[in-house]
């Protein structure tokens, strides 16, 4: 009695399996296999979490006990929004974040021109690691450098004491220089990728046609180096509003992230911490939808 042959899985055409034809011919579905770990991991890890501070956000914590209540209650929310001070350190945390923007982009916009425009090739690259290299230091040395150099016996404001301008020893102020240092390659870097991507010939035709440079600057420069500023902001808008750090180091002055962290930590209110975490996310959505129209995706 002979016994038949296992017979092979049926291959589709020039030999590959019928599955590898498939991967070969719908291309979104390799791609899609390819990122299926990775987006997974998003979804799981990074969006559940947000779901998880969402939902936690409309908990309650009970007066008598301590302990959370997990029913569905708008009572975080109504603090934040009744109570003046809540109100204040909302308003001063998204102040700071814009005053930090804007003075990065004033800081770095000449910076990033005289990268991209101006210096050689060798000058370009020293330039560029110039910018890097600050980012390669520990955020606390940072923090605790310009907490010394800002104390009252600093060389701030021994530099400062014979124009009679001293530095507050706590406060806004404070935590606005540092902030915007920290966050200044952010801005950089961006903007000048934008410039580089400048033509020159749209510069020379400018030129051909009878335009100053300022008038150069004003009606092409600008425009285009529009959307990397944009996306530059998103950088130091996002780290400036969720930073606790900084504030906490340098400063006695309240705002969101040194209240999400005393009512997580010592106040141990997770419902109104995770009420509080949840503004800066609206606001970084609100803000994102902004530079949206602005270009800021396509030159990150």
């Amino acid at each position: 009695m002979s016994v038949a042959p296992a017979t092979a899985p049926e291959k589709g055409p020039a030999g590959r399996h019928p599955l590898a034809g498939l991967f070969w011919r719908v291309k979104g579905l390799r791609a899609g296999s390819l990122l299926l770990l990775p987006l997974g991991w998003l979804a799981v890890v990074y969006l559940g979490s947000l779901v998880v501070l969402l939902v936690a956000s409309f908990w309650s914590l009970n007066d008598f006990t301590g302990l959370v209540e997990k029913t569905f209650s708008l009572d975080n929310y109504q603090t934040i929004f009744t109570e003046p001070v809540y109100r204040r350190i909302v308003l001063r945390t998204v102040s700071l974040a814009a005053l930090v923007t804007l003075t990065d982009i004033v800081l770095a916009f000449p910076i990033a021109f005289y990268m991209a425009r101006v210096v050689g090739r060798r000058t370009k690259g020293l330039l560029v690691v110039a910018v890097l290299m600050p980012l390669w230091a520990s955020y606390l040395v940072k923090v605790y450098s310009w907490r010394t150099m800002l104390s009252t016996d600093g060389v701030i404001n021994w530099f400062l004491d014979p124009l009679g301008i001293h530095v507050p020893t706590s406060g806004y102020i404070r935590v606005w220089i540092v902030m915007a240092y920290l966050w200044l390659p952010y801005m950089i870097l961006p903007v000048y990728a934008g410039l580089e991507r400048i033509p020159d010939s749209l510069l020379d035709a400018s030129g051909d046609l009878g335009a100053r440079p300022w008038r150069t600057f004003r009606a092409v420069v600008l425009p285009l180096a529009l959307p990397a500023i944009a996306a530059g902001s998103i950088f130091t808008f996002s780290l400036t509003l969720g930073d606790y750090i900084t504030p906490e180091l340098v400063s006695n002055t309240q705002f969101i992230g040194n209240v999400v962290y005393a009512n997580v930590g010592v106040a141990n209110n997770l419902p109104l911490a995770a009420a509080l975490a949840t503004i800066p996310i609206v606001i970084m959505l609100l803000y994102l939808l902004i530079v949206r129209r602005l270009g800021a995706f396509e030159a990150l």
